[in-house]
């Protein structure tokens, strides 16, 4: 596929970012992009290889690779490197449903896989993805498809975030009556409100769910199912139910001195940031002029570093409890990936002078004044071996305390599952769920997040689809 001496005549080029000084002044996107010539380029460093591994999203030792979706990259890369946009835009279709998100926020799995790779710089999939989709909608080709003809068969969605709208979708181009049931005041879930908008454009977000609306999905926001309306309310109305409601609940963090003002999980503090920007709003937790602290080392510690920068923080210090060597190498396919900077750690770098990240470092308390209010947080450093159980284990290094200004403490240590209450309404157990299809119940379907676990936008895509998949063959009663 594309040129078969591309990736020797062109260098890997990546879409311009904005400057880490400069879109600290705003909450927008920061990504720009190629010129057609040099996008062509880049497709055309696709090598026409044996075997795409960037389409396999395979299993392989403790890491995924290659794409989940399994779009077929090495087909509309050719097509971006031949111009011919309308058949890339085809093909980018056929399998991901929302490619303008993933081109956005997807760690580009399909890049690490690339064999190109292994002996250079991988193929820039996810931007020449992003170019396809923005190029259809600058030119009118994301136009409403709407069924011919429809099933009489009703379907609801019970929470839209990415798993949820890609079920939907599929289930609604299967000629469906869906319905979404999204408990916030607006759709989109973690899309709208758990990534931050410097990520993820909100009227991308928007543009999306004003086509699906077109299409004939139909969104009802400010229903808490589970609560305001029941499984049986559901069971009564509709065929059939799809569950995504995600994987919110966060790990709880228990520090000494921690219960008080102060303190907040990371999803709170996220959309609490999303949602003052979209209703032009003071937001409930305000970095701005405060001494922030941020525990944990994945995506959504990042976003949250780079949202206390642009609130205006005073100071921001990232405190990771592994090592930089465990952080900084990255398993992929061919060996350890080499480590990049995240974008908040960059910007911190451009406010400050210097990386906000501390390794081998845990909160040992939180101190707060006669009044109960954080003033600061006392950490140590930790250094790791091999416990009794042969798994790592932990020791404080004596000697190591330091007492660092806080007065906003946001633990972004990770999550353990969906909120009980849904799937306790509908008498299920969260425990049992991804086996089959999905619960015991012939009409209730699980995907995304609240079926795996805390995972990627391009997995929970990937997940509704097939949860769509099951739940058509269920009112169709075709068998594949």
């Amino acid at each position: 596929m594309g040129k078969p001496t591309g990736f020797m005549e062109y260098a890997r080029r990546e879409d311009p970012v904005q400057a880490p000084a400069e879109r600290l002044e705003h909450f927008g996107g920061f990504h720009g992009s190629l010129d057609q010539e040099e996008r062509q380029r880049q497709g055309a460093r696709c090598m026409e290889c044996g075997v795409p591994f960037c389409q396999s999203g395979c299993s392989f030792g403790k890491g995924s690779f290659g794409c989940p979706l399994h779009n077929l990259i090495p087909e509309w890369n050719d097509m971006v490197y031949r111009g011919n946009s309308r058949h890339a835009l085809s093909r980018l279709l056929k399998t991901n449903n929302f490619p303008e998100f993933t081109g956005r926020v997807c760690p580009a799995l399909c890049e690490q896989a690339c064999v190109c790779g292994i002996g250079g710089d991988p193929v820039t999939v996810r931007d020449n993805e992003l170019s396809i989709i923005e190029y259809a909608y600058e030119n009118g080709l994301m136009r409403p498809r709407i069924p011919a003809v429809r099933s009489g068969k009703k379907v609801a969605v019970v929470g839209s975030g990415p798993a949820g709208l890609a079920a939907a979708d599929q289930l609604n181009h299967r000629g469906h009556s869906v319905t979404i049931f999204e408990r916030d005041d607006r759709p989109g879930g973690l899309l709208m409100y758990g990534i931050p908008s410097m990520k993820l454009p909100k009227d991308v977000v928007m543009r999306r769910l004003d086509l699906m609306e077109k299409e004939g999905i139909h969104f009802l926001c400010n229903v808490d199912v589970g609560r305001a309306v029941t499984a049986e309310d559901l069971l009564a109305e509709f065929n059939c139910v799809i569950l995504c409601c995600g994987a919110g609940k966060a790990r709880p963090y228990q520090v000494k001195g921690g219960d008080g003002p102060g303190v907040v999980y990371a999803l709170p503090y996220l959309r609490s940031a999303s949602k003052a920007l979209l209703d032009r709003a003071v937001p409930i937790y305000d970095a701005i002029g405060r001494h922030v602290v941020v525990v944990g080392a994945g995506d959504t510690s990042a976003d949250c570093v780079a949202t206390a920068l642009r609130q205006g923080c005073a100071s921001v210090t990232q405190i990771i409890r592994k090592s930089r060597e465990a952080i900084e190498r990255k398993e992929g396919l061919w060996g350890p990936m080499p480590y990049a900077p995240d974008y908040a750690e960059a910007e911190a770098a451009a406010k400050f002078g210097h990386s906000p990240r501390r390794y081998n470092t845990v909160v040992k308390e939180v101190l707060r004044d006669e009044k109960g209010r954080m003033k600061a947080v006392v950490s140590v450093q930790v250094a790791w071996k091999k416990g009794a159980n042969g798994r790592p284990a932990m020791e404080e290094l004596p000697g190591s305390e330091e007492t660092l200004p806080a007065d906003l403490l946001i633990a972004a240590s990770g999550f353990i599952g969906c909120e009980d209450y849904v799937p306790e309404s509908f008498g299920l157990d969260a425990r049992d769920f991804g086996s089959g299809s999905d619960t015991e119940n012939e009409r209730i379907f699980v995907a995304g997040d609240m079926r795996t676990g805390a995972s990627l936008v391009v997995s929970a895509i990937a997940d509704g689809r097939r949860a769509a998949r099951l739940a058509d063959s269920y009112l169709t009663r075709y068998v594949e």
